[in-house]
């Protein structure tokens, strides 16, 4: 039976199990959108602007482990998909942006909105199409979810002219994809699984580095088995949060630039460093040159291309995180640690997290805190980027998996409001809270409108200090306090909110803190809290650019210990 290209497209996404696509109409893609009344099991969420649509579909995506699908029109709604595109690139998140184009016959010749999108997105994406024929379709739309979900997870684009999406064609539905070029799961590699085992069991200092690729493969009983039968301490990346649960006695939280002091220590004494599914950034290393001087590392990870590129390594192993922690769980003894997990508990007790000091005002550490123990740890934070994005990571205690939700690699201010949109459509029944900072929030503040129409009741915390915050840090430690740029004129966010239909609070003291977080949760739908925060704060520990994990800049001594 023939069909229209966007019948085609629209079919062909049913039968991927598509049930939301974040987009927004715009001439080119008018017939995909023309059709979609016809396909009740497609929820369309109309965004206000095509950089929250690919966000939201990055967040959904991240919490269901499915592609997350958003689409765009031509010219500027494609170019406008692009940050969201490199922010799922970085991340490894399954995703597949559709963006309409100029008709066929006018490619190529600066028609009105067009834009060769798939060359502007070819070094973010894993694969893209342009399709010139709907007889295609049906299976350009099952490869790219195939290679979207597959592997090291990642974007993929699908750019459809717009006599594409008119033009009658076939549809013909491919039972299963054929893509040579594409391997998967490689083999685990049996004697590097022996190599590496001979090199846990032998080691008297080891530290595991548990990243992204653990949630991605959701390796977190296989993961969890590992470091409790070899009794090695955890830290994660910022992404790795979430991979293991935080209240555990083996867990010593983040590592890196504004990671805990004492998981720094503890990798920089580790006389083996076992990374798994992380890429030894450099916001997790420092300076590379004087990392984990002492140890050995060995390196898990399902893209041989992260193998040995930031740092050299003693055995590789490529593979599913899950298959390879399954094998190499069967041959790591039992053993205890016990000197060496008292050593990095005594740093803890030297260099505590505070989340609270008496002769300061309203603490944005404060805020988070109270956050967590009003939830109860049952919460899914999405942050954005900045100190609001370091202060969630440090001061909720995180011990479901996979709940909390952040731009790592490209580090998208705005990031956080439109993809906690998306989380909370993935999980409605969740308690979702985007955390933003007073200058991200303004990035994407249009999507209140989309909150409030579709009625996701996320609740929304502004970590106010009129500022963009960890720029302000680094002008007040690097830049000797020249502010150039910095300090904000903010608008009174309560108005801005309750003009969207939202209601909203102001907290300014402490003693208000916990009443108002109380009345968002106790709301059904979306609530808003502007907490106004001492604007000088710091985000500490902190290593300055550049340096090794060993130059920690830490918050002055206090007699308070940290409560974790």
């Amino acid at each position: 039976m023939k069909k229209t290209g966007a019948q085609i497209l629209c079919e062909s996404l049913v039968k991927e199990g598509v049930e939301v696509i974040f987009g927004i109409l715009g001439g080119s893609v008018l017939p995909i959108y023309d059709t979609l009344p016809q396909y009740p099991q497609l929820r369309h969420i109309l965004v206000r602007h095509e950089q929250a649509a690919a966000h939201a579909a990055d967040g959904y995506a991240r919490i269901t482990h499915r592609a997350g699908v958003c689409l765009a029109t031509s010219g500027p709604g494609a170019t406008n998909l692009v940050t969201g595109i490199a922010n799922a690139y970085m991340d490894s998140v399954p995703l597949v942006a559709i963006t309409g184009q100029v008709a066929s016959p006018f490619i190529g010749k600066d028609a009105f909105q067009e834009i060769d999108i798939t060359g502007i997105t070819l070094p973010v994406v894993k694969h893209s199409y342009l399709v010139t024929d709907p007889a295609d379709l049906a299976g350009v739309v099952k490869e790219a979810f195939f290679i979207a979900q597959t592997g090291r997870p990642g974007p993929v684009l699908i750019d459809i002219p717009r006599d594409v999406q008119v033009n009658e064609a076939e549809f013909v539905c491919p039972d299963k994809v054929n893509l040579p070029g594409y391997k998967l799961k490689p083999r685990v590699n049996a004697a590097q699984i022996i190599r590496a085992a001979e090199l846990i069991n032998a080691a008297e200092r080891p530290v595991v580095i548990g990243g992204r690729g653990i949630i991605i493969s959701q390796a977190y009983q296989e993961f969890r088995e590992f470091v409790e039968k070899s009794q090695i301490p955890v830290v994660t990346t910022l992404l790795g949060i979430g991979s293991f649960p935080e209240n555990h006695v083996l867990s010593f939280g983040m590592l890196g630039m504004h990671g805990m002091a004492y998981a720094n220590m503890a990798v920089q004494n580790a006389d083996l460093i076992i990374a798994i599914g992380m890429r030894f950034d450099d916001r997790a290393t420092g300076d590379t040159s004087t990392f984990a001087p002492k140890a050995r590392i060995l390196h898990i990870d399902i893209d041989p291309a992260e193998i040995g590129k930031n740092l050299c390594v003693d055995i590789p192993i490529v593979g599913d995180i899950k298959n390879v922690l399954t094998t190499l769980n069967k041959r790591i003894d039992i053993k205890e640690h016990v000197a060496w997990i008292s050593q990095i508990n005594q740093w803890k007790h030297e260099y505590p997290l505070v989340d609270d000091r008496e002769d300061a005002g309203l603490l944005p550490q404060y805020v988070i805190r109270r956050i967590y123990e009003l939830t109860e740890g049952k919460a899914i934070m999405v942050t954005g980027v900045g100190q609001n994005q370091m202060w969630a990571a440090q001061h909720f205690q995180y011990v479901e998996p996979n709940s909390f939700v952040s731009s790592g690699g490209l580090g998208t201010m705005g990031f956080e409001l439109p993809a906690a949109m998306g989380v909370k459509i993935a999980v409605p029944d969740s308690v979702v809270w985007s955390i933003a900072g007073d200058g991200g929030f303004q990035m994407t503040i249009q999507e209140m409108a989309t909150i409030s129409q579709e009625d996701i009741a996320i609740k929304i915390a502004i970590i106010n200090n009129t500022a963009l915050g960890m720029v302000r840090q680094w002008q007040e430690l690097f830049y000797r306090r020249r502010y150039v740029d910095t300090l904000l004129w903010n608008p009174d966010f309560v108005k801005v909110s309750e003009a969207y239909g939202i209601p909203a609070l102001k907290v300014t003291r402490k003693a208000e803190v916990v009443p108002a977080i109380h009345s968002a949760l106790d709301h059904s739908g979306p609530f808003l809290i502007d907490f106004n925060v001492e604007r000088e704060e710091n985000v500490y520990p902190m290593i300055a650019p550049g340096a090794g994990l060993s130059s920690i800049l830490t918050l002055p001594k206090v007699s308070k210990d940290s409560s974790f």
